[in-house]
Formats: C-alpha cells, sequence, structure tokens
C-alpha cells in the first residue's frame, strides 16, 4: 500500500497509523494534508503536525516522482487513465489528478503540468455493511444504491455488502470497477471484476458473459443509467453508489431502496422505490 510514495512523504506516513488514513493531498510547494478517520489535518516528517507552518512541504519533483511511480514508471501504460483525471496504485489507491488539461478534436489528449495530487486510499472494513444487509437484504435480494457527497465510504460500503452477498447467497456478483478502486480486497468468493472499462462496456460485455446475478458499481452519472437500466430490465440486480445528497435527485429511479448516508460510513434515511422512507 502506498509503495509509490517518495522518501519524505513515506516516511511522514510511517508515523501514522495507515489505517485511519484516507486520503492524502500532495501539493506543490503547500502544506501536505491528509484524512485521518474523516478529519483533515497536517502531515510532518514525524507524523501529524499541529500547524501548517509544522507541515512537509513537497516539491513539484515529488509530485512528478510520485505519478511516475504510481504508474509503474510508464506514463504511457496509464495513458488513458490520465486522460480522466486519474492513475490506480497497485494497491487499489485512486490518485486524482490536477494540472493542466489538453484537448485535442473536443476530447481529452494528455494531462500536463501536474502540481496536485489526491490520493485516496482503499480500506476493507469487514462487517461496515451488516446494517445495509439486515435492512435491505436480509428478506430479499433488491437493486440499492448509496447516496453521499464525495469521501463518506459509499465505495468501502459496497465492497463489504459485495462480500456478504457472495458468502451468504453465493449470488455470481460482477464488479464493474471503472477506477480500479472498488476491486481492492476481498469481495467474495463468487466475485468476478472487470476493471477499466467504462459502465456501459463493463455491463455490456459481463451481461453476454460471466452471467451474473447481481452488478455492483460505483460512482454513476447520468449517462451509466442506461446501463443500469438495462442490466435491471434483464432481472439482474445492481449495487452502485452516487454522489448525490437527496433520494428525489437520483436521474432515473431503477433501484428498490435509497440509502442516504449521514457521515462517514453512517446509515442515513433508507427510502423504498416509492419514495416513503423505509423503517426496518
Amino acid at each position: 500500500m502506498l509503495d509509490f510514495l517518495p522518501s519524505r512523504i513515506a516516511e511522514a506516513v510511517r508515523h501514522i497509523n495507515i489505517n485511519r488514513l484516507y486520503e492524502l493531498r500532495i501539493r506543490a510547494d503547500k502544506p501536505l494534508r491528509v484524512n485521518l478517520d474523516g478529519v483533515f489535518c497536517y502531515l510532518g516528517m514525524q507524523g501529524r503536525a499541529c500547524c501548517a507552518e509544522d507541515a512537509l512541504i513537497p516539491s513539484q519533483q515529488e509530485v512528478s516522482d510520485t505519478l511516475f511511480a504510481a504508474s509503474g514508471y510508464s506514463v504511457y501504460s496509464v495513458a488513458d487513465q490520465i486522460k480522466k483525471g486519474f492513475v490506480t496504485g497497485q494497491s487499489g489507491e485512486r490518485i486524482g489528478i490536477a494540472g493542466a488539461f489538453v484537448y485535442e478534436n473536443g476530447g481529452t489528449l494528455s494531462v500536463h503540468d501536474v502540481t496536485s495530487l489526491c490520493i485516496r486510499v482503499p480500506h476493507a472494513v469487514e462487517g461496515c455493511a451488516e446494517e445495509i444487509y439486515t435492512r435491505c437484504l436480509a428478506d430479499k435480494m433488491r437493486s440499492l444504491i448509496l447516496l453521499s457527497p464525495p469521501g463518506e465510504g459509499k465505495t468501502t460500503l459496497l465492497r463489504d455488502l459485495s462480500r456478504i452477498v457472495c458468502s451468504r447467497r453465493k449470488l455470481n456478483t460482477l464488479i464493474s470497477d471503472e477506477r480500479g478502486e472498488l476491486s481492492a480486497g476481498d469481495l467474495g468468493e463468487t466475485a468476478d471484476v472487470i476493471r477499466f472499462a467504462d459502465k456501459l462496456t463493463a455491463f455490456t460485455a459481463g451481461i453476454r458473459a460471466m452471467r451474473p446475478d447481481l452488478i455492483v458499481t460505483d460512482e454513476l452519472l447520468p449517462e451509466d443509467y442506461a446501463a443500469v437500466r438495462r442490466a435491471v430490465l434483464s432481472g439482474i440486480y445492481v449495487f452502485a453508489s452516487a454522489h448525490i445528497t437527496c433520494a428525489k435527485d437520483v436521474p432515473e429511479k431503477l433501484f428498490s431502496r435509497y440509502i442516504v448516508l449521514n457521515g462517514l460510513g453512517h446509515i442515513g434515511q433508507i427510502f423504498g422505490e416509492d419514495g416513503n422512507v423505509v423503517v426496518a
């Protein structure tokens, strides 16, 4: 995990509990910040720093070195990922990129002069989705979607929910992992993974070739709902997530349960397909 970090930043990270680390913000010539247990703070050479003045200041070279190492020392091998604004590390770390986006023929050609990285650290929190399973799936299988702003544990919950369903129901489960983050960790013995394909491609190929009972994916965008609709109409259950805060704002009502998170990993209200709150 995080084997691509340059030596100074790696040394700083060694002084904190990586199981509590959710995100690193590496910005050239600016204080190093991390998300520990859902709270941002500064990080110095000896661990957590009390203020910006005591924080480690990554250089532009360290930003470049981090991206180069995370790409397996071949930026060309991850060119398609970079066009989408991220690179995925070997252990499922998703590295968001900020820099100068270069366009050609209306599409992104590449990203140059990268100055900031947002590294999201995946965690397997076994049992974190038990409440969702008990309240939404214990009586029967349903399609469901997790809703919250970024960084509130949707991917971690989906990962654990896949593990639970594979263990208890033995369903053939297809993981559509567009960014290489969802499939980090134990997904269950009956799970199959398609990585780095857009959702329409993954759903289409997966339904034709893998005959899934359940498809699990994350971070739905408006253009992804056509793929979900095809799966649901084919009799396949779908677990998904979206950066949406209200159930009524989901573009298409394709799910039986709409689960709104209330803070990091905490289940708030659950709505049924009729729009009413489910009491369980």
